[in-house]
């Protein structure tokens, strides 16, 4: 196995498991096992299983392919990889259609090329690898947190950093610019394991920083944000957002029992913020260091069209004029 290779601590145990690595020459099967400075240790990866998965011809977003990686952008919607109750009709399943068997094996038959993924119904930008050495260089840049990556979301309230309320909350921090720093640990849910949530002991290290791009209503009842993402873990800005107390529009997860106020938004507003039927979450910008070339890559993509009649809307005066 080359050393560049970057394989994830559950494909680490599954290869001990299954006898392929040796520690000096002998079989290693504990994960636990200590070792030493000086030992060799030697991984032997076995070919990539056979995926059962049906390439089917899905349309996609192309936004830049070459030999090694492919870049789309993912609409609001569609899983990114099969998994129980979404077979078919994933970003893979179109992805084995578009590349045929030009994708990296390195994630395992269930999502091949897959080095990374966003929520099904946030919409964006993705990079998927065509490579093994693909595969090992852009999952290397995302352990080191050197991947960028920018967020467009529209929040219930606006995180201002004069906010009393926000600063008293734990896990906020500010920086320079009007940055507002939410920093926790973030784990599954106690009781219903498909959420996250914040904890500060134990979990999963998250840093997420958000910058109130535009405000909306008379009082400000709703932001337009950009949102870094430092680290990059399940529902990140969703959660953490909704920890600041700035769930995202239309979030059915973490959006809690928010409502816009009519009085300061137009009716009209005030019905499409309600009625928005996803998360309010763009990955809109994309930056890596090319994996074989060195070049220095960078990707956007607008926001879609559910997202710009959502701030359409919220742009309008606040007080309804008869036509």
């Amino acid at each position: 196995m080359p050393a560049s290779a970057a394989l994830s601590r559950t494909r680490l145990a599954r290869l001990l498991a299954q006898g392929c690595v040796r520690v000096n020459g002998a079989p290693a099967h504990d994960p636990k096992a200590r070792v030493q400075a000086g030992d060799r240790i030697e991984i032997d990866l076995p070919p990539p299983e056979e995926s059962h998965m049906r390439a089917q011809p899905i349309a996609l977003d192309v936004v830049h392919e070459d030999a090694a990686l492919i870049v789309v952008n993912k609409p609001a919607g569609m899983v990114v990889h099969p998994a129980p109750g979404s077979a078919e009709g994933t970003l893979v399943n179109a992805l084995l259609h578009h590349c045929g068997d030009s994708l990296s094996g390195v994630g395992g038959a269930r999502r091949p090329g897959i080095v990374h993924r966003i929520d099904k119904d946030t919409s964006g930008l993705l990079v998927v690898a065509k490579s093994d050495r693909a595969h090992h260089g852009l999952a290397a840049q995302f352990e080191r947190h050197s991947v960028e990556r920018l967020y467009r979301a529209v929040a219930h309230g606006v995180p201002d950093a004069g906010d009393p309320r926000l600063r008293g909350l734990r896990g906020i921090g500010f920086e320079p610019g009007g940055i507002v720093r939410i920093t926790t640990q973030l784990a599954r849910h106690r009781t219903d394991r498909q959420k996250q949530q914040v904890v500060f002991q134990g979990g999963r290290h998250a840093v997420t920083r958000v910058r109130v791009a535009e405000r909306f209503g008379k009082p400000p009842v709703a932001s337009l944000l950009d949102c870094w993402l430092e680290t990059g873990r399940t529902h990140q800005i969703r959660v953490h957002m909704a920890h600041a107390g700035h769930a995202l529009i239309g979030d059915p997860v973490y959006g809690g029992r928010h409502r816009a106020s009519a009085k300061a938004l137009s009716a009209a507003a005030a019905a499409v913020v309600h009625g928005f039927g996803r998360q309010a979450l763009h990955a809109a910008v994309l930056g890596f260091t090319h994996p074989v070339s060195g070049q220095a890559m960078r990707f956007e993509a607008p926001l879609p069209a559910d997202m710009e009649e959502l701030l359409a809307a919220l742009r309008r005066p606040a007080v309804d004029t008869p036509a």
